[in-house]
């Protein structure tokens, strides 16, 4: 969900607290943030960070409560969120057990060693599979072995990695406190890291005692976007397809009419779905919400939805507790 085009948003604060008190659906504060520069641990706290902890967590069974960069919480029986709040992104890991083997679904952002939190929660040998491939999901990919990657251009170009994607997520309002003790901020990059195996939608990964993982392929917020079921356990990974905030949909390799046919598919689902799951700010939905969000978005492209412009090109869209960043004018919408 990071890149280069925070250069070009900004968003005034006023708008962002609003809209943090005004709806349900959260913003991820980075999609707000428009002040870069040489990153430092922080004396002042930036004004997105004073909101939390979100009390949506207040709900989950919090473990490991002394990482001093992660906060892991278990949302379901055998599921782990690994949560990242000091960084604006807020990014949401999963790490997925089952009798055999686990499934780290995405890495977060590698500031700090998420393989050793993993390797607390569990001895059993880990597989990674991302959501898809932008850097504040793929970026504790090189500490893994093995990894799943969609067969995509888009994944192999982001599998070589980046230093300057990896550097605005330290810009200036972009950290919450402290960063990990012995973190370099002048040297973070997103290492390259290496796809063990190209999957397709459909691909299914036995963890064993029963549970199986089914790739759903949901191309629109990148070429390579995916979600993945749990169908035994009627649980629905959504990454950035579907979070609590504004969703991203105005990158040049955003696809809005490949987004809203991926949302319907999902939508089918709901009946199947006891729990959504998304990658950003709040772990846990209601899949009533997959329904409303094929709603809002078929609103927001028919002009049916007023649109808030914003510096930088970008407009925001808002209905029915679902927001949606897309860029200004009617391009924006097609």
């Amino acid at each position: 969900m990071s890149r280069k085009v925070r250069n070009s948003l900004s968003v005034i604060l006023p708008l962002f607290i609003f809209l943090f008190s005004a709806i349900s659906v959260f913003p991820s504060p980075s999609a707000l943030s428009t002040s870069f520069s040489s990153a430092a641990p922080q004396t002042i706290p930036p004004d997105w960070c004073k909101a939390l902890p979100r009390p949506e967590y207040k709900s989950f069974e919090r473990v490991l409560p002394n990482d001093p960069w992660f906060e892991v919480y278990k949302v379901a029986d055998g599921t782990f969120a690994i949560y990242e709040p000091h960084q604006a992104e807020e990014v949401i890991s999963y790490l997925i057990v089952g009798h055999k083997q686990a499934l780290l679904f995405d890495t977060g952002m590698g500031i700090a060693n998420i393989h050793k939190v993993v390797t607390q929660l569990t001895s059993r040998p880990v597989v990674v599979l991302n959501s898809h491939t932008h850097n504040d999901h793929v970026g504790g990919n090189s500490l893994f072995t093995f990894i799943y990657g969609m067969d995509t251009d888009f994944t192999r170009q982001n599998a070589k990695g980046s230093r300057d994607d990896a550097q605005e997520e330290l810009a200036t309002g972009m950290i919450c406190g402290d960063l990990p003790k012995g973190f370099d901020p002048k040297t973070y990059a997103t290492k390259p890291w290496h796809v063990s195996l190209f999957v397709k939608n459909g691909f299914k990964i036995n963890l064993g005692g029963g549970r199986v993982l089914e790739i759903i392929s949901t191309p629109g917020h990148t070429p390579d976007a995916i979600c993945l079921i749990d169908r035994e356990n009627g649980l629905l990974f959504t990454g950035d397809t579907y979070y609590p905030g504004p969703i991203w949909l105005f990158r040049p390799e955003t696809d809005l009419d490949a987004y809203v046919a991926s949302v319907k598919r999902l939508a089918a689902l709901a009946p199947q779905l006891k729990l959504v799951l998304g990658a950003h700010n709040v772990p846990v939905a209601d899949p009533a919400i997959l329904p409303r969000l094929v709603s809002a978005i078929e609103s927001v492209r028919s002009g049916k939805v007023e649109a808030k412009p914003l510096d930088g090109g970008k407009a925001l869209y808002t209905t029915d507790g679902i927001s949606f960043l897309l860029r200004a004018g009617p391009a924006g919408l097609k």
